[in-house]
């Protein structure tokens, strides 16, 4: 047993749960996550009921033990990281799929559940849940909760935040709450539900959760459109938006990303930049969306638009965008991942900006992401076996935020903040702002145990 875990704390935790109890080595795997940052937990816990959950909150709040929540450890921002110590709670053995209400539209889950295996139990039915990110076969429903996940689908569906009905949770101060339902309108009191969604474990354990699905669409067609530069395709995604029907998925890539890929066996032409555009609908309808979009794609600076309407053609059209993440690696081994936001119409200033840190900082950084949302990944890659590129990636970082702010954008669409974005926070909000979210995390976690140090930056001294 770790010293700092307090020994009436671990025998009553340790009698209740039985082998659901770590301590020791066996709590080695579960100190990281994606953003290859670790710790040691103090003991791990993976409940298998709302009551595991309560008693193990109500626990460590008696004796003041940090609480980090955790999914399937595919974040990027260290939010599952037990940088404090104390106790992991890994909700795997939460993954029951306890309703599915097809007639009412909606799915009640355990965190626990991968999203994968949800979208496999919803097929049948002819429905999904929207929210798609990258790890979408690995990672869960609650760490997509935790950081109000998206994806590609985001420009059409939305993000998690947005298909999410009712949650059940476990305070900081050990209390179940219930919030939201199995149902679309609701103007009663405040808004729990959406609070929660995004607050990476620092408000809440989520329990339960009741999500919003919809219908698979029967038929789905894509645009490749290349551009002379980012301009010229900022300017047409302001078009493609703009048009009544929207797209299902609006990605983006830069000159830099477009080498990237052809360097890897792409068979895209040279261009300064590219929209991948995707429609969804039913067979008599399809069509025209995808002209409607293609029209909008067109306009000055567009070099070529290849349409891509049956399966094999699709694939072969996203399977670019697909291999783009892997592909950075050969570039350099480290690199820092920021998923920015910026309004649409600020794209080419945020990518001129990054091609300018990129020769000031002498590394590469490549852009690319969900053009419709203007929720772009920066990628500041560098050789983190070198002291002075690593010393110089980590200082390219806050230039990057600080165009974003300038711009007018946020500093995450969908990793969230937990530890690599938290000071930047305070550029990010005014004080007042910040003392309003401190004030809610006190109300609801009043003895800061739940990710403490996470999301909230530190109190400047006065």
């Amino acid at each position: 047993m770790n010293p700092s875990l307090p020994t009436e704390l671990h025998e009553a935790l340790s009698t209740r749960l039985g082998d659901s109890w770590l301590t020791g080595d066996a709590c080695r795997p579960y100190g990281g996550d994606d953003s290859r940052q670790w710790a040691m937990p103090w003991a791990v816990a993976l409940p298998r009921t709302h009551e595991d959950v309560l008693a193990l909150v109500r626990a460590c709040r008696a004796h003041r033990v940090p609480i980090v929540a955790r999914g399937a450890g595919t974040g990027t921002t260290g939010a599952a990281v037990p940088a404090q110590g104390g106790v992991v709670v890994s909700f795997s053995r939460m993954d029951r799929i306890i309703e599915m209400r097809a007639a009412d539209r909606c799915v009640v889950v355990e965190p626990g559940v991968l999203n994968g295996n949800l979208q496999q139990a919803l097929a049948p039915h002819g429905l999904f849940w929207p929210p798609d990110p990258s790890s979408a076969d690995l990672c869960s429903v609650g760490g997509n909760l935790a950081t109000n996940a998206g994806g590609p689908r985001a420009v059409k569906y939305g993000t998690a935040r947005d298909n999410v009905l009712g949650l059940v949770a476990v305070t900081g101060a050990g209390e179940l709450i219930r919030c939201g339902g199995a149902y679309t309108k609701d103007a009663t009191g405040y808004d729990l539900t959406h609070l929660l969604v995004g607050s990476e474990g620092t408000l809440a354990l989520i329990v339960e959760a009741t999500l919003k699905l919809a219908p698979r669409p029967p038929a789905q067609a894509g645009l490749r459109v290349l551009y002379r530069d980012a301009a010229t395709a900022a300017a047409a995604v302001s078009r493609i938006m703009a048009r009544p029907a929207t797209p299902t998925m609006l990605e983006f890539m830069d000159h830099s990303a477009i080498a990237l890929i052809r360097r890897n066996g792409s068979d895209v032409p040279e261009a300064g930049a590219m929209l991948l555009v995707e429609a969804d609908g039913d067979d008599d309808t399809l069509p025209y969306s995808l002209q409607a979009l293609a029209d909008a794609a067109e306009g000055d600076g567009m070099l070529t638009l290849d349409v891509a309407q049956d399966g094999t053609a699709r694939d072969r059209l996203w399977a670019a965008r697909r291999a783009l993440s892997p592909a950075l690696r050969t570039i350099k081994p480290g690199k820092i991942n920021e998923d920015v936001v910026v309004p649409v119409s600020r794209i080419p200033d945020l990518v001129a900006a990054m091609e300018a840190l990129s020769v000031e900082a002498a590394l590469p950084i490549v852009v690319f992401g969900h053009a419709g949302n203007g929720n772009l990944h920066v990628n500041i890659m560098y050789d983190d076996g070198d002291a002075s590129e690593t010393a110089r990636a980590h200082a390219a970082l806050p230039k990057v935020f600080a165009h974003v702010l300038a711009l007018g954008g946020t500093l995450s669409g969908e990793h969230g903040i937990g530890l690599s974005k938290r000071d930047f926070m305070a550029d990010a909000f005014n004080v007042a702002t910040l003392d309003a979210m401190r004030a809610i995390k006190a109300a609801l976690d009043p003895d800061d145990i739940l990710n403490p140090g996470k999301v909230l930056p530190p109190r400047k001294p006065m």
